[in-house]
């Protein structure tokens, strides 16, 4: 017996958009539900079986390689696909959202590739999840252009072949799209919502222009979960009728349980994939996340005080570069979040050394490319990377067979000299209260303090504030970090906001919201998986 028909999918609750028929189509729509029908539930055991993984962990406070997949890693005979064309050279990659401005100024930035991101750098309003998408089909039918109304700058495409390849990075498997859902009232996963809007739109389109239907995959936690994602991309290719293998797959390793699955991720993957990430952020907030009752053996210098030359993350980016050069994949490395000061030279030049010795450490460790923020951040990088690389367009045959990392290397948080202090207090609730006010307006890329933060900078912070509350830190200060240390800091934090922009400003943004949330997020027993969550509750659009 034929499947059922999928079930038609709903709008709900969200004011009609300009030209949002061209995105949301009752082919595209029909697309997603089967999306939906067929992965749904099984994206819904893994949700169940990360909060059994986590007992675990906090239970033992230990992680290892899997032994159950101990042969895939043994079998040194098999590879990812190779790389096509369009993707064999990332050298540098910038990040961004995909607001029509960002879209040109992406595209046109040189850059190597541009990360379209629905996720961490985008509030999932439903302008910015719609609007997103109708931005990307613009700019691959040349149907886009800007004007800045604030300074009457003008913004259009170089030509074709100067353009950043587009990979596009959808919402993680946890969150879902409340104005679609389905028959039952359920909603689809965010996921499968990004995905397969893009998929279904403009896979045929990219290959017309030499290209293809490319994707960071973030969050991931298990090879479990790039499987489901496997089997996502296959019943994808057949629905459209494009070859097996067209789409191709990067993974962030953002999260501490994937350290421990690289090669299996890959494994799972290995028709589709083209890469992992060291995703820096997220992986140490998903550290404190598992390992938050572990001890102080597990508790976090100031966030700015963990440098990837940790002993802990070189474990994690050495192991990386080592596990994709193996499997003929790409590494790439992580992010340059400086935001340049046209008004501070000075600032400007201590900022351009750090990056560029972040970007000459990556490339002399054999990654393959790196991540940007910031056009004016593609010429640095782009430099660390041409001095390794030169006319190749990859370091792949650097196999780093010099590496060896044992499980206990990647958790071994105690081998930092640095500890937690006030002054890191005090910024993570500087950064929390002034991102969340941010994402609440709809915005998920925000500069703070010269550096562009996003949803894992927001989420490091409340963790460490948690963390180091539950562990009892004390400061140099002599203070103990407390519930009511952190309250009198959020407030005083929200009492100099207030004199910084001024009462009008002040009432009319979500300034008390975001305090109370960040609060609630650091402060409450229950620890809340992602802030995410609780936020997207009081994100209006």
């Amino acid at each position: 017996m034929s499947a059922p028909a999928p079930s038609p999918l709903a709008i709900v609750d969200a004011e009609p958009l300009p030209r949002q028929e061209e995105v949301l189509t009752d082919a595209a729509l029909a697309f997603v539900a089967e999306l939906h029908r067929r992965f749904t539930p099984r994206r819904d055991e893994l949700l169940a079986r990360r909060a059994e993984r986590r007992a675990e962990i906090a239970r033992t406070s230990t992680l290892d390689f899997l032994p159950e997949t101990a042969a895939v890693r043994a079998d040194d005979s098999w590879k990812v696909a190779p790389a096509p064309a369009a993707l064999n050279d990332r050298r540098v990659e910038i990040t961004g959202p995909t607001d029509r401005k960002m879209t040109i100024n992406a595209l046109n930035s040189g850059a190597r590739v541009w990360l379209a991101d629905f996720e961490d750098a985008s509030a999932p309003t439903w302008e910015n999840v719609v609007l997103g998408q109708l931005n990307l089909i613009d700019a691959y039918t040349r149907n886009i252009d800007f004007t800045d109304e604030r300074t009457g700058k003008s913004y259009a495409l170089r030509p074709n072949e100067e353009l950043a390849t587009v990979v596009m990075r959808p919402r993680g498997w946890h969150l879902t799209e409340r104005h679609l859902v389905d028959a039952d009232g359920t909603p689809v996963p965010g996921a499968l919502v990004d995905f397969g809007l893009y998929f279904f739109h403009n896979a045929q389109r990219l290959l017309d222009l030499g290209k293809g239907p490319y994707f960071y995959l973030p969050k991931t936690e298990s090879h479990l979960e790039a499987r489901l994602w496997n089997e996502v991309f296959v019943f994808a290719q057949d629905y459209v009728g494009i070859p097996q293998g067209t789409i191709r797959a990067t993974v962030l390793i953002e999260t501490i349980t994937a350290a421990y699955e690289m090669e299996e991720i890959l494994y799972e993957l290995r028709d589709h994939a083209s890469g992992l990430n060291a995703g820096r952020w997220d992986y140490l907030f998903s550290i404190v996340k598992n390992f938050r009752d572990g001890g102080a053996k597990f508790v976090l210098p100031d966030r700015n005080a963990v440098t990837m030359t940790a002993p802990f993350m070189r474990a994690y980016t050495e192991l990386l570069v080592r596990t994709c050069h193996k499997r003929g994949a790409h590494a790439i490395g992580g992010m340059a979040a400086f935001i340049p000061s046209r008004k501070d030279p000075e600032v400007n030049k201590v900022a351009f050394e750090k990056v560029r010795a972040d970007k000459d450490r990556e490339a002399n460790d054999g990654f393959d490319g790196s991540w940007v923020a910031h056009p004016d951040l593609v010429p640095i990088a782009m430099e660390s990377f041409d001095k390794v690389l030169g006319d190749k367009p990859n370091q792949k045959d650097r196999l780093r067979e010099d590496v060896r990392v044992a499980a206990a290397d990647l958790i071994a948080i105690d081998s930092l000299d640095a500890k937690p202090t006030y002054e890191g207090l005090v910024n993570a609730v500087q950064v929390g209260i002034r991102y969340i006010e941010a994402w609440l307006r709809g915005l998920g890329a925000v500069a703070i303090f010269n550096l562009m933060e996003d949803a894992a900078t927001a989420e490091i912070s409340r963790s460490q504030i948690w963390q180091w509350i539950n562990a009892g830190v004390k400061f140099d200060n002599g203070e103990k970090a407390t519930p009511e240390l952190a309250r009198k800091v959020a407030a005083e934090e929200l009492d100099a906001i207030r004199k910084e922009i001024g009462e009008e400003a002040f009432a009319a943004g979500h300034w008390q919201e975001a305090h109370d949330l960040l609060l609630q997020v650091s402060l409450d027993e229950d620890y809340a998986d992602f802030l995410t969550l609780p936020a997207y509750e009081r994100l209006r659009g």
